[in-house]
């Protein structure tokens, strides 16, 4: 049984839901960043981090991977064409929307105070808009890296449902299509469900 730290409101909710996809069993154990639990073996104490067989694994996108190339689901195989273009996508995903929202929060609320310059927001807005914008020109296909539903479109949703909560808005119809087929999954529904 994998181990997930980290809590639905944190891109742990990314991870819960590829294992809901896959079918595999999990433990969330509910913890914050810096909890004081995680880091007695994790010392930067960030999540998502999931214990495999004694070993920790970070980075929602990296446990995601992880969790799809052992189970031969969700990703395209290593070493074809289709693979390259699925990690292009994923890493536009988290270079261009994820970085983008993940400034804003900080200058909102992660940053001390004194450091935090909410100004900053209007202009990641604008950015994370023009983004939004570029990436719906690039799906082509049912899903944002192909024929199949993958750990990419996780990403891209958990990212789209964080701009909600962020008042990051987007007027792109298309990509707001895609990201109500996404939430319509069983999988997602029952992470959903959880929080």
């Amino acid at each position: 049984m994998y181990e997930v730290f980290g809590t639905l409101s944190t891109r742990a909710f990314r991870v819960i839901w590829a294992l809901e996809e896959l079918g595999e069993p999990y433990e969330l154990i509910q913890t914050k960043p810096q909890d004081p639990e995680l880091k007695a073996f994790y010392p930067a104490g960030k999540v998502p981090a999931m214990k495999v067989d004694g070993n920790i694994i970070t980075d929602s996108v990296a446990i995601m991977t992880y969790l799809a190339d052992s189970h031969g689901k969700l990703i395209a195989p290593a070493g074809t064409i289709e693979r390259a273009k699925q990690d292009a996508i994923t890493h536009a995903i988290n270079d261009e929307i994820d970085a983008v929202l993940w400034a804003g929060a900080r200058h909102s609320f992660v940053l001390p105070a004194d450091q935090r310059v909410p100004e900053v927001k209007l202009s990641l807005k604008w950015e994370f808009n023009r983004n939004v914008n570029r990436l719906a020109d690039r799906i082509t296909t049912p899903f944002v890296a192909g024929e199949s539903f993958s750990i990419t479109d996780i990403l891209l949703t958990q990212c789209l449902n964080w701009a909600i909560s962020a008042k990051f808005d987007y007027d792109n119809e298309k990509m707001k299509d895609y990201a109500k087929r996404m939430r319509a999954r069983e999988a997602f529904k029952r992470v959903r469900a959880l929080a």
